[in-house]
């Protein structure tokens, strides 16, 4: 990843005739003399997908009543989920029946 020095957005690699270079979108800067390799996108082998059936969780478990099936275990974490200054959602998933829900405190 390159960085303008005149402005400091991120530079990308463009191709014009045979020369390679990087170029920012803002200002215009062009950066020559620089080892980019741009690989084709039709020369690309697509690359075999492992489908995973069971998911392992590893975040915390807790004490906390799930409200589904009455189990007592759930699984925690938690996402900002609205601005910065607002404090993040938590969230829990029953370890039994996998129910999730919010934090409503």
């Amino acid at each position: 990843m390159m960085f303008c020095p005149k402005c400091g957005t991120l530079m990308f690699p463009k191709r014009e005739k045979e020369e390679t270079f990087m170029m920012c979108n803002s200002c215009k800067y062009i950066q020559k003399n620089t080892d980019i390799k741009i690989v084709d996108k039709s020369s690309r082998k697509s690359a075999d997908i492992e489908i995973v059936e069971h998911d392992h969780n590893v975040n915390p478990i807790v004490n906390a009543k799930c409200k589904k099936c009455g189990n007592n275990k759930a699984h925690t974490w938690e996402i900002q989920t609205r601005s910065a200054d607002e404090p993040a959602t938590k969230f829990f998933r029953c370890e039994k029946c996998q129910f999730t829900w919010r934090d409503q405190s």
